[in-house]
């Protein structure tokens, strides 16, 4: 056999068993999960430098400071790849109060502002509050109907408006948010599915094979539970069974990005926060 034909034949070998469960899906860190008293761009080369491939960016209004954040990214590699909007609990989409709604879009044309701005490519959305003031099919409605005017800025700007579920008392099983996601039937808005928010009345295997092409990204994190009372923990040490979420994952194809949400901390956890996703990520 020449050296052609061997490297024809060895090229059809299986990979190793760990190379060929890795999911193809890139390590994320919140900011808010690096340490405050750093510069910016000292807490992007630390999260470089701890394994993180991207970071997940909160809401930036102030020019200087999203130009800072931008350099920061270009500098250390450290690819911002989403926004978390920040207006979205305290004036809700749902609510019935204008004033209140038109600082939750002001901060979402700011968010997609940022994100394109950035090189980011979505924005998390929490679409809706249900509470005593605001009936469930009301959250639906208005949340959607509020959204539906924000698409056409989303497509000029090439970002996707990411809905998540969260303790909201809004969106609670798999069905229901695959519903609320197709009804926009638009590709800028998809779900942002978190691994951990649903732990408390769902298996997060089910959601995910449920919702499959909808997710854009995940966020990660692990709750420990007594007496019905979540106890936030670090991965893999909860109650979440990490082998059937890669398994769905691996299912249906997800490639995208998995930010860590948890608390913040020194090189030396945020080191192990990133084996941890990685033993997740090869489904140890």
């Amino acid at each position: 056999m020449n050296r052609r034909a061997f490297l024809a034949a060895a090229s059809l070998l299986p990979l190793p068993a760990t190379a060929a469960r890795r999911l193809p899906i890139r390590k994320a860190v919140l900011l808010s999960m690096l340490p405050s008293h750093l510069s910016i761009r000292d807490r992007f080369q630390l999260a470089r430098d701890c394994g993180f491939e991207e970071i997940e960016l909160p809401t930036t209004p102030d020019p200087a400071a999203a130009a800072e954040m931008r350099k920061a990214s270009e500098t250390t590699g450290l690819r911002i790849h989403s926004v978390m909007n920040s207006d979205h609990w305290r004036y809700p989409l749902s609510s019935a109060d204008p004033e209140v709604v038109r600082k939750c879009v002001a901060g979402m044309e700011t968010s997609l502002r940022n994100a394109h701005d950035w090189g980011a490519d979505t924005v998390l959305l929490v679409p809706a509050v249900v509470n005593p003031q605001t009936r469930y099919g009301e959250a639906w409605q208005r949340s959607q109907e509020r959204i539906r005017r924000m698409i056409p800025m989303a497509e000029k700007l090439k970002v996707i408006i990411a809905v998540e579920e969260v303790w909201n008392k809004f969106l609670l099983s798999p069905l229901e948010f695959a519903r609320y996601i197709d009804d926009f039937q638009s590709p800028w808005v998809r779900a942002y599915f978190d691994v951990g928010n649903v732990v408390l009345y769902g298996y997060p295997q089910d959601w995910i094979r449920t919702l499959g092409k909808r997710i854009v990204k995940l966020h990660f994190k692990d709750f420990k539970f007594a007496k019905r009372v979540a106890e936030f923990v670090n991965l893999r040490d909860g109650e979440i069974d990490w082998i059937e979420v890669h398994n769905a994952l691996s299912g249906i194809g997800y490639k995208g990005s998995a930010t860590v949400e948890l608390a913040s901390g020194d090189a030396a956890y945020l080191k192990d926060v990133s084996r941890r996703v990685d033993l997740i990520l090869e489904g140890a």
